[in-house]
């Protein structure tokens, strides 16, 4: 990785750390909610860039030249090679629906720091994780659920 671009993700990780210091620290006064975008922007980011690479190459070992079912088994039916956008849009509507939003809502009962890192923390090790491992089990066996 080049010097600015490290430089880069420095500066990223060095305004999340700012954000949710101005959270944490900040009593008794009115929070902006743009310290809680900045604190998930940058989180999110981070652990985008570099979590999810280091899941997909040392964890899962991804191979990009290995078919996947649709290649192998197109039946024109079940098994169709698509667009990446419109499998993500599907996955992102069976997945988007109230069950992970209950946990938040009842951390924001303590405050906004726990419910942030709540959602920050559970998107990035619990459903990135979870998501991105089911995905590829899924496509290691055929297809199967």
């Amino acid at each position: 990785m080049s010097v600015w671009k490290k430089l880069l993700w420095f500066g990223v990780a060095a305004l999340g750390t700012w954000s949710v210091a101005m959270l944490a620290l900040s009593r008794g006064e009115q929070i902006s909610a743009l310290w809680i975008v900045a604190a998930g922007f940058c989180a999110l980011s981070i652990s985008y860039r570099f979590y999810s690479n280091w899941l997909a190459t040392k964890v899962l070992v991804l191979n990009e030249a290995r078919a996947t079912p649709a290649v192998l088994q197109n039946d024109n039916k079940d098994y169709v090679p698509t667009n990446r956008w419109m499998v993500f849009g599907h996955h992102f509507a069976a997945i988007a629906g109230p069950g992970p939003l209950v946990g938040p809502v009842l951390a924001a009962q303590f405050g906004f720091l726990p419910g942030t890192l709540w959602i920050l923390i559970g998107a990035t090790l619990g459903g990135g994780v979870h998501d991105m491992i089911v995905l590829f089990a899924s496509i290691r066996r055929g297809g199967k659920t």
